[in-house]
């Protein structure tokens, strides 16, 4: 933990050819107090983006920008990382880059994610582990704002 990962950023230059406006290193930083590392890779305001507007120098600093957009960000599991359940307002698009992962769903459901293995998270509340003592797991993940989910009379909520 604690490497970093190249950011390639594109954007078109006055006559409207693609050119490159970011490329740099972002710090893959370690959270306080846990057993993960994680990269903000960019970030959305809005959903359709809007990619007239000229690229920013960098997502915002917080790392979410999920009131109506998006967030794709590098995560990295330490060896037996675990997380306590949680629950999202978005659609989470997942990638096990490498490791293994394994999520257990609030209904008690666990899944085992390998290397090459997708998921599609979809407002679902879920604890992720990393089941080895040695590996890291790294995973990229992109996440849509979704709408609350209407469930038995009441709607799901977001973990605080």
């Amino acid at each position: 933990m604690g490497d970093k990962v190249r950011r390639v950023v594109t954007t078109h230059d006055a006559i409207g050819h693609a050119v490159v406006r970011i490329d740099e290193k972002v710090a893959l930083a370690g959270l306080p107090g846990e057993n993960l590392s994680s990269a903000v890779i960019w970030t959305t305001g809005r959903f359709p983006a809007d990619n007239s507007v000229d690229a920013e120098d960098g997502p915002p600093e917080d790392g979410m920008s999920l009131n109506g957009g998006s967030a794709l960000r590098l995560m990295e599991f330490g060896p037996g990382f675990t997380s306590p359940v949680q629950r999202s307002l978005s659609i989470d698009y997942l990638c096990v880059l490498s490791g293994e992962l394994e999520m257990e769903l609030d209904g008690g459901e666990l899944v085992r994610l390998y290397q090459g293995d997708v998921l599609v998270q979809r407002g679902t509340g879920h604890s992720w582990r990393n089941p080895s003592q040695d590996t890291p797991c790294r995973v990229i993940v992109s996440m849509v704002e979704a709408l609350r989910l209407p469930i038995g009379g009441g709607m799901l909520r977001p973990t605080p």
